[in-house]
């Protein structure tokens, strides 16, 4: 995740203008985990989704969190600066850019398929000039479903094992004269063993949420419903974290700053743009699943609109995707499975990297488990803890009508309270996400 500043210089007696973009990495995401739903905790003190994206987004909260401590205490934020009502805004020329090495879990991976060859995709161009249009990259891997016996793992941002826990995205790539090589893969097949006739799609493990439109199964493209929301699965029962599609959509609206840094924001943090490395994409399924899904919501509240990304794609690869794996991998070496660990990096001053699995702190023995020692800095409640000790460091004269109210204690009063955030997610939900799951308020009173 990357911010970007730009900065206008004027010659003076000359009617030219320069523009100087300033980039700067703010926080860095991998892992392709879930926890399974009996396995949250109403501590807060576990790390539910670790997929890539998610985790690059939390870690952005902490660099944020950490830009405000610097703005209310009269420092000076590169991010921030005073806006009306004791709130903040972003500086003029700041602007958030999201880069993920895949497509996202989800509706975003559901890809007609054209070939198993591999395609480098074109240099990095805007959607306006490729909507409808099918690019590809490297096959990241294989289809995985659960009636295809066995299966090969393999590396991946949001890869999941299917036999333990979230639904790995069958991705291959579209065909390209230009590339004699091609990796040997093995295309999805239906109930019967056999390799689906005419057009296919690539699979995602993400499963439809209850209440709505179920995939069909059916061999071909319409194995899958698009547009659907999606949650992933997690290790042998079913997860309450939605797919990273229906996320990204979601901040399309929203912002990706949530409830509590809205207290102090006046208006929603949105991606301006969505870069997409090389990998089996699309440009029309990107379109659908993080922007038309949401594009007719209106009726928000001051602060919030309609704000989708511009959808980018690169030429740049992930060295580590299972196309460059394979390549390097030598047989008889056992097979190829992906790191069980998420890995987070955030430029903050104070204790940059946090490592965790299986929702906890990486390495955390069975003694420690329950300590703070134990929690990862991206869980809910240590975010909490930053967001309550921004508070804390706010004059009182300066705090945000919304938290001047002396009832707000737990973690769930602080998010409520945000009352324009909790209004625009009313309207979105009742627009264009009716089915998203409610969440358990009984895991969310930890203070």
């Amino acid at each position: 995740m990357m911010c970007r500043r730009r900065h206008m210089s004027k010659y003076e007696g000359q009617m030219c203008f320069s523009f100087t973009v300033e980039k700067q990495v703010v926080s860095l995401g991998t892992g392709t985990k879930c926890i399974g739903q009996t396995a949250m905790s109403p501590k807060g003190d576990v790390l539910n989704d670790s997929h890539a994206e998610v985790i690059a987004r939390r870690g952005c909260l902490r660099y944020l969190i950490q830009e405000l401590h610097r703005a209310v205490s009269g420092g000076d934020s590169s991010v921030f600066c005073p806006a009306d009502q004791r709130k903040w805004r972003l500086r003029p020329g700041v602007s958030f850019l999201f880069f993920t090495s895949h497509t996202p879990c989800g509706d975003a991976a559901i890809i007609p398929m054209i070939d198993s060859q591999s395609q480098p995709c074109p240099p990095v161009t805007s959607v306006e000039s490729h909507r409808g249009t099918d690019g590809g990259g490297d096959l990241k891997r294989g289809a995985e479903e659960p009636s295809e016996g066995k299966h090969t793992k393999l590396p991946r941002l949001e890869e999941q094992e299917a036999d333990v826990e979230d639904g790995g995205d069958a991705k291959q790539s579209p065909p390209d004269p230009s590339q004699s090589r091609s990796p040997k893969t093995s295309g999805p097949c239906d109930c019967t063993g056999l390799p689906p006739q005419g057009p296919d799609v690539h699979r995602t493990g993400a499963k439809c949420v209850s209440g709505g439109p179920a995939d069909s199964l059916r061999p071909g493209a319409g194995y899958h419903s698009t547009g659907v929301l999606r949650v992933k699965p997690g290790r042998g029962e079913p997860t309450r974290s939605l797919s990273c599609s229906d996320k990204l959509a979601r901040w399309g609206v929203l912002g990706f700053q949530g409830a509590l840094l809205s207290h102090y924001l006046q208006d929603a943090l949105y991606f301006s743009t969505v870069v997409v490395g090389k990998c089996p994409y699309s440009q029309e399924v990107m379109q659908r699943a993080l922007i038309t899904r949401c594009s007719h919501v209106s009726d928000l509240p001051a602060g919030f609109s309609v704000c989708p990304p511009e959808l980018l794609r690169s030429s740049l690869e992930f060295p580590f995707s299972q196309a460059q794996t394979e390549l390097c991998h030598q047989a008889g070496r056992g097979r190829i499975s992906p790191c069980g660990a998420a890995i987070s990096w955030c430029n903050v001053t104070e204790r940059p990297l946090d490592v965790t699995a299986n929702g906890h702190k990486h390495g955390v023995t069975k003694k420690a488990s329950g300590t703070a020692g134990a929690r990862s800095l991206l869980c809910k409640l240590e975010l909490f803890h930053s967001f309550l000790s921004l508070v804390a460091d706010t004059d009182p004269g300066a705090l945000p009508d919304s938290l001047r109210r002396t009832e707000l204690t737990t973690y769930w009063d602080f998010k409520q309270a945000s009352q324009s955030y909790q209004q625009a997610w009313q309207q979105l939900r009742s627009q264009a996400l009716p089915l998203w799951p409610r969440a358990n308020r009984d895991l969310l009173l930890f203070h």
